[in-house]
């Protein structure tokens, strides 16, 4: 998920430097650098950083996580109008710019990395962070400071965990780059749905787990796990030995469908029909619903007789004006496939609350679904 980019060179006092650039979002290294300490004001950084100058920070640790939110609250107050609610499409595209933008400047703040230590006053230790991040790392390079605090808080959700409801309150534990499964809507209907009779389910996509651990858990005898994404299987696997179900679990990688045939087929793509930003986005956005589409395509030849597709889907993406009404149902019929039967979760995120929220009027309205498909006679 994180890599090298390049080099980033700056001068100071004590001469010039070149290191390698490192960043959780695959960009390019910034083309011009300075050095930067506690000195340096907030407005001649932002001045700084919106003419794509990056600021390799040589002062105190905590002062440049202020920087990196005084730079945040200018960022904001720049932003443009948002179109109105009733153009949910033009405004959903305007938000994602801002984002992007935001996330360019921000990512210009970088701190030094030596031998897994961050050389700065009042830095704290970020050997576990790093490690669990960028598993193949240069001895010392730069990186965006807003990186490695992400690197920080998901080395805390890996370490802590999130209990799960469905789980009995046992916990998923997390990496880098997988997404966590902090909502629990989803999950408690993969909980309570109605399980088909058989001795084998498939988990497609698995990300952490937590699906295919809550089949285990609610007595599925087998379970067949795949993931394109190597860091995703290493989580599931971890977490399904965390759990005791690990040998009743395969996990197969860089593919949607594993061969054979299931009574119980889950799939949770993601529920946005948009192209991702970064790779650390890939577990929201499915460009031209590609998941999806190979979840509905493929069903049916790996259905065994009478077996089910647990579909979780957000109709999110309708609202945003990414989905037409009844587009879904319409693709179910073009694969030949049944609805046998639907439940519905009301949303649980801060957004379906939080008015300030520019998706409020979208997310307010949510609901999330599991669709038991069949084969159609």
């Amino acid at each position: 998920m994180a890599g090298a980019g390049g080099l980033v060179s700056w001068g100071d006092e004590a001469g010039k430097h070149a290191l390698p650039y490192v960043s959780a979002r695959s960009r390019s290294a910034p083309a011009r650098a300075v050095a930067a300490d506690d000195r340096l004001t907030a407005d001649e950084a932002f001045g700084l950083a919106s003419q794509g100058t990056a600021l390799v920070w040589q002062g105190d640790y905590h002062n440049a996580r202020q920087l990196l939110q005084a730079l945040g609250r200018r960022l904001d107050k720049r932003r443009t109008k948002l179109p109105p609610v009733e153009q949910p499409g033009a405004r959903f595209n305007t938000v994602r710019m801002q984002q992007a933008q935001r996330a360019s400047v921000l990512g210009l703040l970088l701190v030094p990395v030596a031998d897994d230590a961050v050389p700065l006053r009042r830095a704290p230790d970020v050997r576990a962070a790093l490690s669990e991040a960028l598993t193949d790392r240069p001895t010392q390079f730069v990186l965006p400071l807003r990186d490695l605090l992400a690197f920080i808080s998901a080395h805390e959700w890996r370490k802590n965990g999130v209990p799960i409801r469905a789980l009995a309150g046992r916990k998923i534990h997390p990496h880098f780059g997988v997404f966590p499964p902090t909502r629990q809507d989803y999950i408690d209907l993969v909980g309570r749905a109605p399980l088909p009779a058989g001795d084998v389910a498939f988990d497609l996509g698995t990300g952490s787990g937590v699906l295919g651990a809550v089949l285990l858990h609610r007595g599925v005898p087998r379970l067949v796990a795949t993931d394109a994404a190597p860091a995703a299987l290493t989580c599931a696997a971890e977490n399904f030995e965390r759990l005791g179900f690990a040998d009743r679990v395969t996990t197969v990688g860089a593919t949607l469908w594993p061969e054979g045939k299931a009574n119980l087929v889950v799939c949770n793509p993601p529920w946005l029909p948009a192209k991702a930003g970064t790779s650390l986005e890939s577990a929201v956005y499915d460009p031209e619903s590609a998941m999806l589409r190979g979840f509905l395509g493929g069903l049916r030849a790996h259905l065994l007789p009478d077996g089910e597709g647990w579909l979780v889907m957000s109709d999110l993406a309708g609202h945003l004006g990414l989905r037409r009404q009844g587009e879904l149902t319409e693709m179910f019929a073009a694969a030949g496939l049944a609805v046998l039967g639907r439940l519905e979760a009301a949303p649980s995120p801060r957004g379906a609350r939080d008015t300030a929220d520019p998706f409020f009027f979208a997310r307010s309205r949510e609901v999330v679904s599991l669709w038991r498909l069949g084969t159609s006679t």
